[in-house]
């Protein structure tokens, strides 16, 4: 007898074992040394002096961390967010919880926030299932943990398209008032993985008079915010605090040391805003177990207070973002993400579908082929709704690698385009 959760016959594969699945049977151009430009995992060197901090207090992994962790730890998130955001103040008492990177805290508190047994139950919209299940909105394409912690949750995922149409945001002015009626959270991912755009203050200030409307949780993943280039994007608190919300009622950020500070194993990240969802999620956590180790905490603690390391992260995306304009923004027609580390490039002409549609699985397949560069198909990162999946004839290239490597991938691109027209 099969007692597994049903519900885990929901999850699609992740997108990088689709990739795995598209070329398993493909070889990489082995004249080529790889260059990886599909994961967003980020390749600059990581502050020293947090490494430091770290080793300096290996002892203390003899000790139980706390699971609301340590308040010089939660004080310095505060100060950090305070100066970032431009509010007043922020509570490290009841505002805050760090948390073992975002990806694991995503997923966690949708478990916490959505409520199954009282799903509102309204007429359902023609865009959406058949069911009385509470819905969970989120961006397409998006972060596959949304999708995954919605079905786990007995929710039902609402996809708000991010197409070029809305200059890449997630069209959350087209989602019908049923849905909003049956929303029990709201996804927001400001900057955008996959496609670097940024909510604006107004975009902020209506899904905040909805979820007055709704009264739905707004969660917005920020944890590209500080990779941008010149204007620092406005976070969801921040908006909060503009038009006098200093409780922050039914808004939470999502915050990570792994792309600001070049520290994805270092598992640290935090969640903050409306103490009331925090309290609940704090509950809930206590019976998960998860803790961030003390030592992460004190390197923690010093990478939140130090922003040269941030500022000259920025610069290295900056000048890698210049460099792929500047060789290749006709060839591929780019167009400069608002903030993040990704080009959300289209297919070149070159790569078409039997219908002469951009194909993304045909670029990214001959990237890899023929010039053994790693890069992820769009449709990957999206679902099809109501026919059109808005990541198809899209790629996402993350700048990660050395400026090298840039370099000689821009290279090799250039080869590979050159090569295909001439076929052409």
């Amino acid at each position: 007898m099969n007692m597994m959760n049903n519900k885990l016959t929901r999850l699609h594969p992740y997108p990088f074992a689709k990739m795995a699945t598209l070329l398993a049977n493909s070889s990489p151009a082995l004249d080529y040394k790889e260059i990886k430009l599909g994961i967003g995992e980020p390749k600059h060197p990581p502050p020293a002096f947090v490494l430091d901090v770290v080793a300096e207090n290996l002892d203390k992994l003899a000790n139980y961390p706390t699971t609301n962790g340590m308040f010089e730890l939660r004080q310095s998130i505060a100060h950090w967010l305070e100066r970032r955001f431009l509010l007043r103040h922020i509570s490290p008492d009841t505002q805050i919880l760090p948390v073992m990177g975002t990806r694991e805290a995503i997923f966690s508190s949708v478990q916490a926030i959505i409520d199954s047994d009282s799903a509102k139950h309204v007429a359902n919209s023609k865009h959406q299932e058949k069911s009385d299940s509470p819905i969970v909105v989120m961006p397409n394409p998006f972060y596959q943990i949304y999708e995954g912690a919605a079905l786990l949750a007995g929710a039902e995922p609402y996809f708000v398209p991010c197409t070029v149409d809305n200059h890449f945001k997630g069209d959350y002015r087209s989602v019908p008032a049923d849905v909003w009626a049956r929303a029990q959270l709201v996804f927001v991912c400001s900057p955008n993985n996959p496609t670097g755009a940024v909510m604006t203050t107004d975009d902020w200030e209506y899904l905040i008079r909805l979820s007055d409307k709704y009264n739905f949780v707004i969660a917005s993943d920020e944890c590209y915010s500080e990779l941008y280039f010149d204007t620092p994007p406005v976070g969801l608190l921040q908006a909060c605090a503009q038009i006098g919300r200093n409780d922050f009622k039914n808004c939470i950020v999502f915050h990570s040391l792994s792309k600001r500070s070049n520290l994805p194993g270092l598992r640290s990240g935090f969640i903050a805003g409306d103490a009331q969802v925090l309290s609940a999620y704090l509950k809930y956590r206590t019976y998960q177990g998860c803790a961030m180790p003390i030592p992460h905490q004190l390197a923690s603690i010093a990478a939140w207070q130090d922003e040269k390391h941030v500022i000259d992260n920025r610069r290295l995306y900056a000048q890698k973002f210049k460099l792929w304009q500047q060789e290749l923004g006709d060839e591929l027609s780019l167009s400069m993400p608002d903030a993040g580390f990704y080009l959300w490039v289209r297919a070149p002409e070159a790569f078409t579908d039997a219908e002469g549609q951009p194909d993304d699985e045909a670029f990214v397949t001959a990237l890899y082929e023929q010039v053994n560069i790693h890069a992820l198909a769009g449709r990957y990162l999206s679902r099809e709704v109501n026919g059109v999946n808005p990541g198809r004839g899209y790629v996402r290239i993350a700048l990660v690698a050395s400026m090298t490597e840039n370099q000689e991938a821009i290279e090799r691109i250039k080869r590979l385009l050159a090569s295909r027209c001439a076929l052409d």
